[in-house]
């Protein structure tokens, strides 16, 4: 019985349309096609290998080799193809993998090559489309296999023999020095006709030479290059080319505790984490990706805004429904499996601050305004207006009561606070006079219902006495200077509460019976996202040095390939939830871009408001530290 794999043993490949999950074993353990959010063909990462996987590795019943894991791999520069390099008794071989860039049939292709010596090799293709669940008609066609089920077709190209051994694709095969040799697996749907024989080589160097020339546009020059650069890659590679929409995580239900139930399909564009991925990309140089969200913002909204959802498909769907797949076990038995996601019904305020904020930073950054744009902006502002006194479910997507959070009344101020800055520059007609009252109205609203006096901190809503990581924004996104003696006490509480001895933190206080503001039981890991604020938040109130070591210790919890989950558990040294998480990634890049422009302060003293653009508590000041870019 193979045991499963931590999470941060596997590499991502992907095609910008879908993507696939390669364990340090040489298994593919995960694959939906022919979009992030299709059904899995391999689902063995939440099950096992009965669930579909494809395994490229040393025959171990032939080299006795004592590890079943390569001895080293790599992504091949700045790009999505990964290598993995086996050394055995008899020689050493290498397997490269990854999808070339399309805009027709999604393919994996795997190339394996002799470096020295030989080595016997097996591979064993176990499709089982619809998440694990279907054993697939295999069968020859032409010199190809092919193994169909209902809509689902995957051909399988290999100069080698193919075999069919209970509902899989097998052959065993010797690499020798030089050598090398292609497998292709290409999806279509069953009624239509065989796709082309694909060329390796050709996919291979054209694969290379787009990942090479988009990494290269990278404006980023500071210390942590190779980690933003990795960190850019993986949310390019998360971004549903055709429309523009971005993922939040490839992945569904990959635990925020093992054996808990806090799983979740990420496999969504969430108007949250897609808008603060575009300011990382935004601010390290990337405007392209901007203008294709901008306009998978507008079809996503339609002519609705006054309906807007958190979370729509990757082409902008509305109907998200959930639901769980109970043939599924679970990552390490953390049930229940769960496609689709409710909380595209909830009422989160906060959205609205993080998608102005953003169409703000594009304006900032250069990307021309357009009329719908505008228009659509609008519109959001006045539906804001009449709905930000109401209580929400909040960031954190709660399943218990709505609350007044605090970081939605925040987030709904810079929404008014970006949308004032636009019409003060001549981007947008709105009424300022109103917008400024009810700015003004927010602002002390927050600072009075919101803050505990006695303790000196923001609480996580009015009326609580409980702490929430998103505080850590406050300065961040210019409610208050960093100097203001609540920041920092709310930065010095949140450390003391929710952080652990070496500075990771939790996102909130949960409890074992499900009685906390959540409603869920459990616990889960610390936060990444949350961990990468508190970098970002001792900076700003001075304490470099703590936050340049927080931020390396962030770093060293990479996976070997430089990738993060959701969370991470310290106790266990492990990655938990959705893998790889563009949250996660978005936090390292802004953390990285925030101590490159703090760089010439010191330690000891706060960098003058004036000169670094910091708001005050009406947000008169010239530039928000975020737009800084």
């Amino acid at each position: 019985m193979r045991h499963l794999p931590r999470i941060e043993q596997y590499g991502l490949i992907g095609d910008m349309q879908t993507s696939a999950h390669v364990c340090d074993d040489g298994s593919i353990d995960w694959l939906c096609l022919p979009r992030f959010d299709s059904a899995a063909v391999f689902a063995a990462l939440l099950g096992s290998r009965d669930h579909g996987a494809w395994r490229i590795a040393p025959d171990l019943s032939i080299t006795n080799t004592e590890h079943s894991a390569v001895a080293e791999r790599q992504y091949r520069g700045d790009s999505l193809v990964l290598d993995s390099v086996w050394r055995t008794p008899t020689g050493t071989a290498r397997v490269t993998d990854f999808m070339p860039p399309r805009d027709g049939a999604p393919q994996v292709i795997r190339i394996v090559e002799g470096l020295a010596g030989h080595v016997p090799m097996l591979s064993t293709l176990r499709p089982r489309p619809g998440y694990g669940r279907v054993t697939p008609w295999v069968h020859g066609e032409g010199g190809r296999m092919v193994a169909e089920a209902g809509a689902d077709a995957l051909w399988l190209d290999a100069v080698i023999e193919q075999v069919e051994k209970d509902g899989a694709m097998v052959s065993a095969f010797t690499i020798t020095a030089g050598q090398s040799l292609a497998f292709a697996l290409t999806w279509c749907q069953s009624h239509a006709d065989a796709p082309e024989v694909p060329d390796p080589d050709a996919a291979l160097a054209e694969t290379m030479s787009f990942w090479q020339v988009w990494a290269n546009q990278c404006t980023y020059e500071g210390p942590y290059r190779e980690a933003v650069v990795r960190s850019l890659v993986t949310l390019k590679a998360m971004t549903y080319a055709p429309s523009g929409g971005i993922v939040a995580a490839p992945t569904t239900s990959l635990p925020e505790q093992i054996g808990g139930r806090r799983n979740w399909d990420y496999r969504y564009t969430w108007l949250r984490d897609a808008s603060t991925t575009l300011a990382a990309l935004l601010g390290t140089g990337y405007r392209d990706e901007a203008r294709a969200w901008r306009r998978w913002l507008l079809r996503a909204l339609a002519g609705d805004p006054e309906n807007l959802q958190i979370m729509y498909g990757v082409a902008g769907e509305r109907e998200l429904p959930e639901r769980e797949l109970e043939w599924l076990p679970g990552y390490e038995n953390s049930a229940p499996v769960r496609v689709g996601n409710e909380a595209a019904r909830q009422l989160q305020l906060d959205v609205y601050g993080e998608v102005v904020e953003t169409l703000y930073l594009a304006h900032h950054n250069g990307v021309a305004r357009c009329g719908d744009t505008a228009v659509l902006h609008q519109r959001l502002v006045r539906q804001l207006a009449r709905h930000w006194q109401e209580p929400d479910e909040g960031i954190w997507e709660i399943r218990g009561a709505r609350r007044h959070f605090v970081h939605s009344k925040v987030m709904s101020w810079v929404a008014l606070d970006r949308t004032i800055r636009l019409a003060k520059a001549g981007a947008l007609d709105v009424d300022l006079s109103d917008l400024m009252e009810l700015r003004d109205t927010i602002h002390r609203q927050v600072c009075q219902l919101g803050f505990d006096p006695v303790r000196n901190t923001f609480t996580q809503s009015y009326g609580s006495r409980e702490l929430d990581a998103a505080l850590l924004l406050i300065p961040r996104v210019g409610f208050l200077p960093p100097d203001d003696p609540r920041v920092i006490g709310t930065v010095e509480a949140i450390r003391r509460e929710l952080s652990t001895p070496d500075g990771l933190v939790h996102r909130y206080p949960t409890t074992a019976t499900g009685s906390g503001v959540d409603g869920i039981s459990g616990g889960e890991g610390t936060f990444l996202l949350c961990s990468f604020w508190m970098v970002d938040a001792l900076a700003l109130i001075g304490r470099l040095d703590e936050a340049h070591a927080l931020f390396g210790h962030l770093l060293s919890l990479r996976s070997d390939l430089g990738l993060l989950a959701e969370e991470y558990d310290p106790a266990a040294g492990r990655q938990l939830g959705n893998f790889p998480q563009a949250f996660s990634h978005m936090g390292l890049i802004e953390s990285a871009l925030l101590l490159q422009r703090l760089a010439p302060a010191t330690p000891r003293h706060l960098p003058d408001n004036s000169s670094w653009g910091l708001l005050g508590p009406r947000g008169d000041a010239a530039t928000p530290i975020g737009a800084l870019r």
